[in-house]
């Protein structure tokens, strides 16, 4: 370090200091002695700058600011400084250009990003700020322990981002809704769209426990197009749930919890229902193979099941059930083994406070109206009523698979030999 640079370090901690002591003459003294030893130099420019600002005389810390990034170009933080200059000033565009440069040098930088996002939402311009905010609020949640600044910012963002959305809810609502309500079940995508851009709702995506088939569509509910032959299965409500009806009334042996965890399970989600009847389970038919007891006490029940196209792999697939959830009980979130398949819902008996959640969605079973959803999305049930819930459920082919990827994939699945759970 030369005799020069040593000397101007002395004058600008004296000016720190003199300024901190509230000996404000003083440090303009020593800054002015800086500047006339070293006029270009941007730790001085820049010092003065700040000593300006806080005297409030935003002109002249504007001008040093100026000087001082034009002597180092490459500094973000000097760019930021003469933003809040221009700020004091009033001068929006200066300010706005100001801040743009830093970013332009560090699109990371949270002091610019966070003054950005307030010269947006001053101005009114609305998207700008959204976009800006929510820059600043995945910044600062990603933080670990962060001063308080940030969390300031991260409270002052969420906020702003709760009230914005709001009001762009109310608008879309308003303008779309009635678009919506007329194309019906087909808009369940647009309204999954909507919903997620305007922080209503999460995508959730397929997390397969077993084998998981690429490139298929993530989606919670299948289009029902995709199972013309639900309408004959529903006709057969009123038959299956008596069967159903009768086997859990008689206490049918066969009826066992669903939930059975190999000793010396460490506890997980399902440790409350391991060996529970709050959820339990009849097979009429259980990795692909037939329970003829089950079946012939309930002829509608599988004369109805020998007319779905199942997903036949032997030692595999396909299982059919009538799941029994208790009064007062929940099955916790958890995801399936395999995206191959669709589970099919046949609600049989439904007391009033069931209801059932797939991904983002959530709704209640009604008697007798089928549905299809992927497993391998996290998924959960609740039974809030004083009474039994019946559903039959079994699996199918994903509809999306063809025909050649269905056979191939079976063969995989019966020369791997690897039973996974249903």
């Amino acid at each position: 370090m030369t005799s020069t640079e040593l000397i101007i370090n002395r004058l600008l901690n004296e000016a720190h200091e003199a300024r901190q002591s509230g000996m404000h003459d003083v440090a303009a003294q020593r800054l002015a002695a800086a500047r006339a030893r070293a006029p270009h130099n941007a730790m001085v420019l820049n010092a003065s700058g700040m000593h300006m600002l806080a005297a409030q005389d935003f002109a002249a810390a504007k001008t040093y600011f100026a000087a001082a990034a034009a002597a180092d170009p490459m500094a973000p933080a000097l760019l930021v400084n003469l933003a809040t200059a221009c700020r004091g000033l009033g001068d929006d565009q200066g300010e706005r250009l100001s801040l743009k440069a830093a970013l332009a040098l560090d699109r990371r930088d949270f002091i610019a990003l966070l003054r950005l996002a307030e010269l947006d939402e001053r101005q009114g311009f609305n998207v700008e700020a959204a976009l800006s905010w929510s820059g600043i609020v995945q910044m600062a949640a990603s933080m670990s322990q962060p001063p308080p600044l940030v969390v300031d910012a991260l409270q002052r963002g969420t906020t702003y981002l709760l009230k914005h959305n709001a009001e762009l809810s109310h608008r879309v609502d308003e303008q779309l809704g009635e678009k919506l309500i007329a194309m019906g079940t087909a808009a369940r995508r647009v309204n999954a769209c909507i919903d997620h851009s305007l922080g209503r709702r999460q995508i959730y995506a397929n997390h397969c426990e077993g084998v998981h088939f690429p490139f298929l569509p993530a989606d919670e509910f299948f289009d029902r197009h995709h199972f013309p032959w639900l309408t004959e299965l529903e006709k057969h409500t009123s038959a299956i749930r008596r069967e159903a009806q009768a086997l859990w009334e008689n206490r049918n042996a066969a009826i066992r919890p669903y939930v059975q965890l190999e000793p010396g399970t460490p506890d997980n989600k399902w440790s409350a229902l391991d060996k529970s009847e709050d959820w339990s389970a009849c097979f009429l038919w259980e990795y692909g193979e037939r329970n003829d007891e089950i079946c012939n006490q309930c002829p509608e029940t599988a004369a109805a099941m020998s007319a779905i196209p199942h997903n036949r792999i032997p030692g595999k697939a396909p299982t059919v059930f009538f799941s029994i959830l208790k009064p007062k009980s929940h099955i916790p979130a958890h995801t399936g083994v395999t995206n191959t398949r669709a589970i099919i819902h046949l609600p049989l008996v439904i007391p009033d406070g069931c209801r059932f959640r797939v991904g983002g969605e959530t709704r209640e079973w009604i008697e007798g109206e089928a549905f299809a959803f992927d497993d391998t999305i996290e998924h959960e049930a609740w039974n809030d009523s004083d009474a039994h819930r019946i559903v039959l459920i079994f699996d199918v082919w994903n509809p999306h698979m063809t025909m050649g990827e269905r056979e191939l994939v079976a063969d995989f699945l019966t020369l791997t030999g690897e039973r996974a759970p249903s």
